[in-house]
């Protein structure tokens, strides 16, 4: 079948890993300054600075909104939408406030058929144990159905390993019901992966690119299913990879290890789902058959009810067998 941008476009899937952080309308945010950066350190700099800016509940609803549209626009079906209110300074203790807001922003969306997104609230790794639990403490307290899971990212290169540090928010987390995703093997090598599976029980890893370095930890991947949440644009644009042709994801997933294709941070890296799946096509070689696995990995790891999960692999699968839209 003939594997276009209009084919990749339909493709039922998810995202999986997209920051809020990294999605806000450059008009709500150009006083923060260039968005030129050279590396993680000076990228979560930047994150910084845009997210100050943003103060008021219409705000952060506009921005949630523009989040599920700019999904519904690459055929994105769901979002796993990842926030850590560290970067928000108007709102680090009005966590109940900002998860209100955004969504009353995504409510909107959803009744304007744009896809449904959950909120997956992040830990930072300079955080403390202690201040990591009061955040699990709150959100179980909260039960706002709009979060779904506990996520936790930061520059591990310069924390150092943080696993055993957060395993009993993460334990604590789980125990309630939230799902739980860790970023790893990006700033930090295979053991930060590792660590995310021992300490954190991470039912999935962002990024994790890094295990290539590991062969047991990639055949312990493959082994488990635990998916890999790849983001290749941001990889070549932060230096993880040098070019996109050297990106470990079809290395990783010639050894049987699942893999997704998210944005990160979209509007900062121009990056689209549907343009990260023709260009890993175009760069590797995938026709149909590989593209509708990447995609089947998203749905199948997103943090959706089983039931919309089930739907949308219904929906793959008569794309796919239909040999694209009806």
């Amino acid at each position: 079948m003939a594997v276009d941008a209009s084919w990749v476009r339909g493709l039922p899937k998810a995202e999986v890993h997209v920051h809020l952080e990294g999605s806000l309308p450059p008009a709500l945010v150009a006083g923060a300054g260039d968005p030129a950066f050279r590396d993680l350190a000076g990228f979560l700099a930047y994150l910084d600075a845009a997210c100050a800016l943003v103060t008021t509940a219409e705000q952060v609803a506009a921005v949630g909104y523009a989040v599920a549209a700019r999904a519904a626009a690459a055929g994105v079906r769901y979002v796993d939408l990842i926030w850590n209110p560290t970067h928000w300074p108007a709102w680090r203790d009005r966590v109940g406030a900002f998860v209100d807001a955004i969504d009353s922003g995504l409510r909107g969306a959803a009744e304007d058929g744009l896809p449904p997104v959950g909120l997956c609230v992040s830990l930072k790794r300079t955080q403390s144990a202690e201040e990591a639990l009061g955040l699990v403490d709150y959100l179980i307290e909260l039960r706002q159905p709009r979060v779904v899971a506990l996520s936790i990212d930061g520059n591990e290169a310069a924390t150092g390993r943080t696993g055993a540090r957060f395993a009993a928010a993460f334990s604590r987390a789980r125990a309630s019901g939230l799902h739980c995703c860790a970023h790893a093997g990006e700033s930090s090598g295979p053991e930060g992966v590792r660590d995310a599976l021992e300490y954190l029980g991470a039912e999935r890893i962002d990024h994790g690119v890094r295990a290539i370095e590991d062969g047991a930890l990639v055949a312990h991947l493959a082994a488990t299913g635990v998916p890999l949440d790849v983001c290749p644009t941001s990889n070549v644009r932060l230096g993880v990879a040098p070019s996109l042709r050297e990106h470990p994801v079809e290395a990783l997933r010639r050894a049987g290890v699942r893999v997704s294709l998210n944005t990160d941070d979209p509007v900062l890296f121009g990056a689209t789902v549907d343009g990260e799946y023709a260009a890993c096509a175009s760069a590797f070689g995938w026709g149909a058959d590989a593209l509708a696995d990447v995609a089947r990995t998203s749905i199948e790891s997103c943090f959706a009810d089983d039931g919309l999960r089930q739907d949308l692999l219904r929906d793959l699968a008569a794309y796919v067998g239909g040999d694209g839209p009806s």
